[in-house]
């Protein structure tokens, strides 16, 4: 039975708080603050000892209690635990940042306080608010980076071994088709544009972004030959390199990749050959190029094509290092031979569509592609039919009057003056003598 009292500092206090005394579902004893008033805190005490009694019973569901209790729990206490959740994953700092900064704006511009406040509605909303002015410059791709981080911080409150939350509340929002608006495009760059822009980094005598002309030329000629990213060139050492294996190898490790696996490419003869050169005296873990990955390599690529007369951009898109590197190298593959799987493979997509995305095939690639379709026996085969119907329309031109040599004879046996006698017609008396006389089959069942 719960009992109520004061404590004894306050039992001389008119409006001192009663205190109540019960036992919970497990038979411990706890003690709760209650009310100044007396028949309020017993009211209160017999509530708590029927809850307990219930969930003795088994007719009040603990884990649901408990979620309810853990929704009434602020956002960023639990925006929070999720930072520390992707750091502890191996996340990228700045994919950290990103993605809490973005969950936080929607949070902030929505006003949610409480996790019960996240509502698939809201946030639609004000996705939709941000990328319908003009003056925010947010695209369809910035509403699905900004959606995606929202998700997945909805998807880690509802994982089965937290259970914050019952169910990701904004789970269903639509992406939207990012082809359809795209703020910057990029472009390939030809194979004699690429040999020029290597060209202008070799014969530069300035530096770029604290980098020489021939450092920039390596880099130019690893992003091409590779296809790898400017953060995984950034992570390069002699050790990543395989030289002796076969066929020669280059390995980026799972935390300097992007999809954060670790993986291991064919390297190119020349490449082979021109690496051992680069790495030859430098220490096995010797970064090849330090702070690549801070620096800004579209304004190297930029000024070394300007240099040679190439514009940075055209109504393609623009070249910057991703572009003249990566997508160089995955529409040079396909350009050579290469199928889009074996594509697909040596750019380490897990998709073909975003292999697709890289590859730049324009309309002489088409006309060049089309030009090797084998059509010569068509060609000679359509020549020889339209000869034949050459041939049989002068022979149409010909006399072919009766009496002529060149008329086509009768055929033997038929005459046109004979004519086939029709069947007398059939009376109703004479139905059951051609029935006897030609009986139906029977057809087994």
């Amino acid at each position: 039975m719960a009992s109520v009292f004061k404590l004894g500092r306050d039992k001389k206090k008119r409006h001192a708080p009663w205190y109540l005394e019960y036992k919970d579902e497990l038979g411990k004893k706890r003690m709760k603050k209650g009310f100044t008033d007396k028949g309020l805190t017993e009211k209160l005490a017999a509530k708590l000892e029927m809850e307990a009694h219930l969930r003795t019973m088994g007719l009040i569901d603990k884990d649901a209690e408990k979620r309810v209790e853990q929704e009434q729990t602020s956002i960023e206490e639990n925006l929070a635990d999720f930072e520390k959740s992707l750091s502890a994953r191996k996340a990228t700092e700045k994919h950290i940042k990103l993605t809490v900064s973005r969950i936080r704006k929607i949070v902030n511009g929505c006003e949610f306080q409480r996790l019960s406040d996240l509502k698939a509605d809201d946030v639609e909303s004000f996705l939709t608010d941000l990328r319908e002015d003009e003056t925010s410059g947010f695209g369809f791709r910035t509403y699905n980076h900004y959606l995606q981080a929202i998700d997945s911080f909805c998807n880690w409150l509802a994982e089965p071994r937290r259970r914050r939350l019952k169910e990701n509340p904004i789970a269903g929002i639509p992406r939207l088709n990012a082809d359809l608006d795209v703020r910057h495009p990029r472009r390939a760059l030809s194979e004699a544009e690429f040999s020029q822009l290597v060209s202008s980094a070799l014969t530069s005598d300035i530096s770029i972004q604290c980098f020489s002309g021939q450092e920039r030329a390596r880099i130019y000629i690893l992003s091409f030959m590779t296809g790898l990213r400017r953060k995984e060139i950034a992570t390069l050492t002699p050790r990543s390199f395989q030289f002796d294996a076969e066929p020669p190898t280059l390995t980026v490790e799972a935390i300097s990749s992007k999809h954060r696996r670790k993986d291991i490419l064919p390297l190119h003869p020349d490449l082979c050959q021109m690496a051992r050169e680069w790495v030859a005296g430098l220490p096995p873990n010797a970064v090849l190029f330090p702070k690549l990955a801070k620096r800004r390599t579209w304004l190297m690529v930029k000024k070394d094509l300007e240099r040679v007369g190439i514009p940075y951009r055209t109504d393609e898109g623009i070249a910057d290092f991703h572009a003249s590197g990566r997508h160089t190298h995955i529409t040079q593959l396909l350009r050579n031979g290469a199928s889009l799987p074996e594509a697909m493979k040596l750019a380490r997509h897990s998709d073909v569509r975003t292999t697709m995305k890289y590859t730049h095939i324009g309309i002489n690639d088409q006309a060049r592609a089309l030009a090797r379709l084998p059509c010569q026996d068509i060609v000679r085969i359509s020549r020889g039919i339209d000869g034949q119907n050459a041939s049989s329309t002068d022979n149409e031109s010909h006399d072919t009057t009766p009496g002529s040599g060149d008329s086509t004879p009768a055929r033997e046996g038929v005459s046109d003056s004979v004519r086939q006698k029709k069947s007398p017609p059939v009376k109703d008396g004479d139905s059951w003598r051609r029935r006897e006389s030609n009986p139906r089959p029977v057809i087994p069942r």
